[in-house]
C-alpha cells in the first residue's frame, strides 16, 4: 500500500477542559479520525473528521450525516483509539498525532502510551499531545527540538529494559547513557537550555515527554 505523506491525526475521547489546543496540530492535507466520543472534541473546535471510529457508546444518537463512520462491536479487544490508529494504518499513513488521550482514567493514559508502541512496531511514528506537554516513542533517531528553551523534558524506556541516550543542548547533558527501566528515573525532568537542543537515541524505545509551558 502506498504510504502518504500528510499525518492521521486522531482525536481521542480523554475528558478535556479546554480544547481550543487541538486546532493546532491540524494541517488542512491530514486525515483526522474521531475516536467514539472525540467527536463532541471536534465539534467543539468546529472541526468536521474525515472519519468517526467506535461502538458509539459515549455519543448521541444524531451524528452528522456527512461523517464516514466505522462501527465497531461494543465487546472487541482493541480500544476506539486502537481502532482507529489501525484504520489509519490501513489506508496507508505512517505519521500519527494523538489528540486529547490523557487526563481521565489512567489506564486509559498508559493504553494509549501502548498504541504509540504498536504504531512504532509498524514503521510509523507518533506523538501524543495535550494542552499541557507532547509524547513522542523513538528507537533509533535523534529528535531535534528549536526554540523551546526553559522548557521541562524527560527521557523514559518503554517497553524494554533500558534505552541508550544522548543529550545535546540540555542542562545535564548524557553521552550514550544507559536508562533504566528498574533503577532509579534519571532521565526525569531535564531542561531545555539551548536554542537547538537533541536526543537521539542509540538502542531501546524512548517515552519523551515535553512540557508545553515554560
Amino acid at each position: 500500500m502506498e504510504k502518504k505523506v500528510a499525518a492521521c491525526v486522531i482525536i481521542s475521547a480523554a475528558p478535556v477542559s479546554n480544547v481550543s489546543y487541538i486546532k493546532n496540530y491540524i494541517q488542512d492535507r491530514d486525515f483526522v479520525i474521531c475516536a467514539d466520543g472525540g467527536l463532541k472534541h471536534a465539534m467543539a473546535c468546529g472541526i468536521l473528521p474525515d472519519l468517526l471510529v467506535g461502538d458509539f457508546d459515549s455519543l448521541d444518537a444524531d451524528l452528522p450525516e456527512a461523517i464516514e463512520r466505522l462501527k465497531l462491536p461494543v465487546m472487541k479487544d482493541d480500544t476506539d483509539t486502537m481502532a482507529a490508529v489501525k484504520t489509519g494504518l490501513q489506508r496507508g499513513y505512517r505519521r500519527f498525532t494523538i489528540l486529547c488521550a490523557t487526563g481521565g482514567r489512567l489506564d486509559h493514559t498508559y493504553a494509549n502510551l501502548c498504541t504509540m508502541q504498536y504504531i512504532l512496531s509498524q514503521g510509523g511514528e507518533a506523538c501524543l499531545v495535550d494542552a499541557d506537554a507532547s509524547i513522542y516513542l523513538i528507537r533509533n533517531k535523534k529528535m531535534l527540538f528549536k526554540n523551546q528553551t526553559g522548557k521541562t523534558l524527560s527521557v523514559f524506556p518503554f517497553g524494554c529494559r533500558f534505552c541508550t541516550v544522548t543529550y545535546e543542548g540540555l542542562l545535564y547533558p548524557l553521552d550514550h547513557v544507559r536508562l533504566y527501566a528498574d533503577g532509579f528515573p534519571m532521565g526525569v525532568s531535564n531542561i531545555i537550555i539551548e536554542n537547538t537542543a537533541t536526543v537521539e537515541v542509540h538502542e531501546g524505545d524512548a517515552l519523551i515527554m515535553l512540557n508545553n509551558k515554560v
